[in-house]
């Protein structure tokens, strides 16, 4: 057993919320400079030299059902990152990743078979709702394109858990993970190109690069490490709730980076969400390990 294998997969996990929600904010200071697919390309493009260095994964030799595999958890990975870092620019980052959580909320309320998981679902789901505001502004005052691009990048993120979970179990290590990161790089570089032709290359100074190689570390090779290393112990329903702990870390890291902070409605919708986080996490822990959706 290897030292990783020893570290329980909940600690795997949460360390990966630290890491990708502190990254996010250093992105969301990048965004305003170079465009949400710009920083996507950037950070993706430097993780994935990193990762493909580090596993060093092997480019042939791979069934049609694993290569299939591939290609629907980089389509996921590149999709989630370029609605998530386009929603940074309407919402602030805490109240972005409770409503991107909808996506691994469905996901964990399709794949639960208890009761209770059920109750944590309904109340992380009025969280969401709060935390939003959709109930107590008007239609026309909330930041509409922004909760639609968080939205999307929840649908995305529950597919990622899904396939992210089916690439740890085919391929060794962390190699499926690098060929996912190639396919992810791929799909966001057109647009990637077009926010470089609309803010220049003069915008892509050393400053910006730098800032590239962190975001790439904390939000890209870290955490999907370990998240990949988790899901081959931990299962898919499981995950999905751990992850509601994504707001209050992203508000927390909103704080300290951004200086963003939220309303007390804001803050007791991030309660209520951390609260069944709280509830599952406990459940989950006494349940024998589900079989990974195939």
């Amino acid at each position: 057993m290897s030292r990783v294998d020893a570290v329980p997969a909940p600690v795997l996990v949460l360390a990966g919320v630290l890491s990708v929600q502190f990254g996010g904010a250093l992105a969301a200071t990048l965004v305003p400079e170079i465009g949400a697919a710009g920083s996507v390309v950037l950070r993706l493009g430097i993780a994935t030299v990193l990762l493909v260095a580090i596993a060093r994964p092997r480019w042939r030799g791979h069934s049609r059902r694993d290569l299939g595999t591939i290609l629907c958890f980089g389509l996921a990975m590149g999709l989630m990152n370029f609605a998530f870092y386009g929603s940074l620019g309407h919402l602030p980052i805490g109240v972005a990743v409770t409503i991107e959580f909808v996506g691994p909320l469905t996901l964990a309320a399709v794949l639960s078979r208890r009761p209770r998981d059920l109750v944590a679902v309904g109340a992380a789901a009025i969280g969401v709702l709060l935390i939003s505001r959709a109930l107590s502004l008007p239609l026309d005052q909330l930041e509409g394109t922004g909760i639609l691009l968080a939205l999307a990048a929840g649908a995305c993120w529950a597919a990622y858990i899904i396939f992210s979970g089916r690439t740890g179990a085919a391929f060794p290590r962390l190699e499926g993970l690098a060929l996912a990161m190639v396919v992810a790089t791929v799909v966001v570089l057109p647009f990637g190109l077009w926010d470089v032709a609309r803010h220049g290359t003069a915008a892509w100074d050393a400053e910006v690069l730098l800032k590239g190689v962190g975001i790439a570390v904390l939000s890209s090779v870290l955490p999907y490490s370990l998240e990949l290393l988790a899901l081959r112990r931990l299962a898919p329903a499981v995950f999905g709730i751990l992850l509601s702990l994504e707001p209050a870390v992203a508000a927390l890291a909103g704080l300290v980076v951004l200086g963003q902070r939220l309303s007390p409605v804001q803050l007791l919708g991030m309660v209520l969400v951390v609260l069944a986080s709280v509830l599952v996490l406990g459940l989950g822990a006494r349940r024998p390990r589900a079989e990974l959706p195939v």
